[in-house]
């Protein structure tokens, strides 16, 4: 085997590459450009400890789309140039989200160092919209701000990067292991770098396995009364719907809509809510165009399938009440929470749905800025085992990413357990309590009358007549630059303070400034809240 070595490359400094809350985002074509994504890359490996670097194993995958193809050779050939041992690709170079925190935190003990998530996720994909590069360290959950910041100082002070000569070409499209010598940067000696195409499904399909009853899961789809669907959105959740809903619990392919990934998502805004899910929307009788057979259940997931859609016949279920619901049933329905909640979370712009069951049931239920990785600071701390944010997303402890088809398996597990097809949970049974109450009061034989679907709009209205219901409104502004979005926060924090002398109401104001919160927080005046009650 002959060695391969390495360049080392001039570069010149652009400006803008500050990671947000999920990495570095912008238009293809800014990527596209000259050194761009090999300077956030090698400013990312200059702000890791080296020594944790040298001979690690980094993830390196995303939803597939557009610019996907180049970006990923070009990362792996920069990770054996900076002294990266083994590099993971998902077949086709598709992983999920959720799943490469399953596989940095599970695979093989966690023996992955970190990984590199190649995604803008719910934004649109193709030559002319979106990419994004995000860093995901050690515990499966994206770089917290101190990481993120030493990133966004090295991009500003860049001259050069490593990378690997041609000869390390990845092949990814098949399953295997490739290994090579490849000489490294600070060094005259050829070391091994290994590069292991694995499948896209089976690590994270092994860990949802541990959460969920799929014998449950597989009765409830094959009850004659309930009809499912679910809508990948031409998104990176459709290969794990096929392997999932499919090949384990044995529903038909024909419950499945745009499970192709595609890189430019077949022209879809793959973002799961009533605006842009428009087949689903449809399909479930929401729509201008309703389906003449509409299903019970209907869900969706976005473009890296970390976000969900919940809906039932004719029915939306807001993120605020599903991740509530899925709190107030989880250690009933949900094997992995068969000895309870450690706590429970929910970010800033968000109903107090959650904070009612909270009450209820006795958690601790906590309030974050929005991004997932102050929710992996209370998991890691064993303070939250269950949470969600105000962009319909959702998700547990069982990774450190908001994860689609976990709230997907998670409601499914609710549905389950309410009409009776749980069969390995040992909590108590309650399924179609309703219906037992009406057979108990009519005195009829249980025989004479048949148990009728417990359907999703069942559940959410339950739930508003014991917990409550909450209301809040929630306006997006999309492609602002975040310059003038600064600009108007503090313009509009400014007007509130002549509020409070003007206004006879109590208004609570609240800046965010997590490291008051949790270790290692630090994100100042992200996030601001009015409230305003009587007097």
């Amino acid at each position: 085997m002959s060695g391969i070595g390495y360049k080392v490359v001039e570069t010149q400094i652009y400006d803008g590459q500050k990671p947000g809350t999920s990495g570095l985002r912008k238009k293809v074509t800014v990527f596209q450009q000259k050194h761009y994504l090999e300077n956030f890359v090698q400013a990312t490996f200059n702000a890791l400890p080296a020594d944790d670097l040298k001979g690690s194993t980094l993830v390196v995958s995303g939803d597939g789309r557009y610019f996907s193809e180049t970006a990923i050779p070009v990362i792996c050939r920069m990770a054996a140039a900076n002294g990266v041992g083994k590099i993971w690709v998902g077949k086709d170079g598709l992983l999920s989200t959720p799943a490469v925190s399953a596989v940095i935190r599970n695979r093989h003990g966690g023996e992955a160092y970190g990984g590199f998530i190649l995604t803008a996720s719910h934004n649109p994909g193709g030559p002319d919209q979106d990419f994004g590069v995000k860093y995901n360290t050690e515990n499966g959950g994206p770089a917290l701000e101190k990481l993120t910041n030493a990133i966004h100082d090295g991009t500003t002070k860049i001259k050069q990067y490593f990378i690997a000569d041609e000869d390390l070409n990845v092949d990814y499209r098949k399953t295997g292991t490739t290994q090579y010598l490849v000489q490294t940067h600070g060094s005259t000696k050829f070391r091994p770098f290994t590069v292991q195409v694995i499948d896209s499904v089976e690590d994270y399909l092994k860990l949802l396995r541990t959460i969920f009853d799929f014998d449950a899961l597989k009765a409830l789809l094959h009850k004659p009364d309930f009809a499912f669907t679910f809508d990948a959105m031409h998104g990176v959740a459709g290969p794990y719907a096929k392997r999932i809903f499919v090949q384990e619990f044995g529903a038909s392919e024909s419950s499945l809509q745009n499970c192709d990934p595609k890189p430019d998502f077949g022209g879809i805004h793959p973002d799961p809510n009533l605006t842009y899910a428009h087949d689903l929307v449809n399909r479930m009788g929401l729509g201008d165009h309703a389906s003449s057979t509409i299903p019970d259940f209907g869900a969706a997931c976005d473009g890296d399938a970390d976000r969900n859609m919940i809906l039932g016949h004719k029915f939306f279920v807001t993120p605020s009440d599903s991740v509530a619901i899925i709190a107030a049933y989880a250690q009933d329905a949900i094997p992995y929470f068969k000895n309870g909640l450690s706590g429970i979370a929910r970010s800033m712009p968000t109903s107090a749905a959650l904070d009612s069951v909270a009450k209820a049931k006795g958690l601790d239920c906590y309030e974050t800025p929005t991004g997932w990785k102050f929710f992996g600071n209370l998991m890691d701390t064993g303070k939250c085992a269950l949470c969600g944010e105000e962009s319909f997303g959702t998700g547990s402890d069982h990774v450190r990413e908001k994860d689609g088809l976990w709230a997907v398996l998670a409601w499914l597990s609710i549905l389950a357990y309410r009409n009776n097809t749980m069969t390995k949970h040992t909590g108590s049974v309650i399924g179609n309590m309703a219906q037992a109450l009406q057979q108990t009061v009519l005195g009829q034989p249980k025989q004479q009358m048949p148990l009728q679907l417990v359907t999703v709009e069942q559940i959410v209205k339950e739930h508003w007549a014991e917990y409550g219901r909450n209301y809040y409104t929630r306006y997006d502004y999309e492609g602002v630059e975040s310059d003038k979005a600064d600009a108007v926060m503090k313009h509009l924090i400014s007007k509130q303070v002549r509020c409070r002398e003007n206004v006879h109401a109590h208004i609570d104001s609240v800046d965010f400034n997590p490291a008051a919160l949790a270790n290692s927080w630090v994100s100042v005046l992200q996030m601001h809240r009015a409230q305003q009650a009587a007097p």
